[in-house]
């Protein structure tokens, strides 16, 4: 007797949760396309508008070897030297800001960019998108910080552009720095390395910088002592480096937060992020203000910290040297990497349960750097 044929397994049979794995995995093996007609604030976010630009306009019109990787930095080779070079962009609002201003921000968050490529930071470029109108004594302050900021990471402004547009034609001053380090190892670095054992930490609490930044625009009632957390991060990771030199991956938690960096990991090696809620620092006001502002630390920006990618043995040895900087003195394993589901980041809650983390569509928090 011949066996029956065996049915096709549809939706309706097939567990809940794996209906869900799988319509995640074909939404993101569709080839990226902007849908919009005209550029909105979310294509800014570091989401997945932000990816989805990146790359069908961007990426597609510029593909190349250096580029396709889009690590914080390209690693470029001048006549034996391994070099790495950034650029960025800073349109925060408000310029000024408890514990820093776009002018601090702009030094340091070009410097960590450089730093978590594994470069050391040497020289700097600075533009100036100035309004019309816009106090001299302002610019000043703003310059100055850059100074300061620059000193302070070891690092110099070695060239420049200033443009000037008509009152109403710019939000005050935008800046454009970009940066140029000298590679400090032969080991090369990229979340595409990432394996399932590997395990991951932060340097620090969470989300200092995009509850600051929010909470000084004015519009909400709440008052709060919590500070920008931006400082510039090269001398954390060299320390890091210098005793864990098998770091899998560096990341600063900028635009989206740990939650879009740990997507950006498990989609390139295509392995599963774990994160336990319950190990993610996060200082008591960030938090409250998180909860009345009705958004999740995990997606809020930080300028000052990083996110650490190591083989699992080496868990001990990289927190005791981040832990001995005082930008690391409370750095956290807060997940593992495992092999299943690949492409996902799930989060342990502290109620018991487990959820996806997905990238969000636009950023709750805009124009924070």
């Amino acid at each position: 007797m011949s066996a029956e044929p065996r049915a096709e397994l549809t939706d309706e049979h097939r567990d809940p949760e794996q209906q869900v794995l799988d319509r995640i995995e074909k939404a993101r093996r569709r080839k990226p396309k902007v849908k919009e007609e005209r550029i909105t604030l979310a294509h800014g976010s570091g989401g997945k508008a932000t990816q989805t630009l990146v790359e069908a306009v961007f990426l597609e019109a510029f593909r190349n070897e250096l580029l396709e990787p889009l690590e914080d930095g390209a690693e470029l080779a001048v006549d034996g030297t391994r070099l790495a070079f950034t650029t960025d962009s800073f349109v925060v609002s408000p310029l000024f800001f408890p514990g820093g201003n776009i002018g601090d921000l702009a030094v340091n968050g070009t410097v960590n960019d450089l730093a978590v490529s594994g470069a050391t930071p040497q020289y700097l470029s600075a533009g100036f998108l100035i309004e019309e109108g816009f106090p001299v004594a302002d610019l000043t302050r703003i310059v100055e910080s850059m100074s300061k900021a620059a000193l302070a990471a070891g690092v110099r402004v070695v060239t420049g552009d200033t443009k000037v547009v008509e009152k109403g034609k710019a939000d005050g001053c935008y800046i454009n720095t970009s940066g140029v380090g000298v590679m400090r190892t032969d080991h090369r670095l990229g979340v595409n390395t990432v394996r399932p054992g590997d395990a991951v930490l932060v340097s620090g609490p969470i989300g200092d910088h995009g509850v600051t930044v929010m909470l000084a625009r004015g519009e909400l009632d709440i008052d709060s002592d919590v500070v920008s957390d931006t400082a510039p991060v090269h001398q954390l990771v060299a320390d890091l480096l210098a005793a864990v030199p098998d770091v899998r991956a560096l990341r600063d938690a900028t635009r989206g937060g740990v939650a879009t960096i740990l997507n950006e990991i498990a989609r390139a090696a295509q392995v599963a992020v774990v994160v336990d809620e319950a190990e993610v620092p996060v200082r008591t006001e960030v938090r409250g203000a998180s909860e009345l502002l009705g958004i999740d630390p995990l997606y809020v920006a930080c300028e000052g910290r990083i996110v650490v990618v190591i083989p699992g043995a080496r868990t001990e040895a990289a927190l005791q040297a981040m832990r001995a900087h005082p930008l690391g003195e409370q750095a956290a394993l807060i997940g593992r990497v495992a092999d299943d589901p690949p492409g996902l980041v799930l989060l342990n809650t502290t109620f018991g349960g487990t959820r996806i983390v997905d990238l969000l569509v636009g950023d709750p928090l805009p124009r924070i750097c």
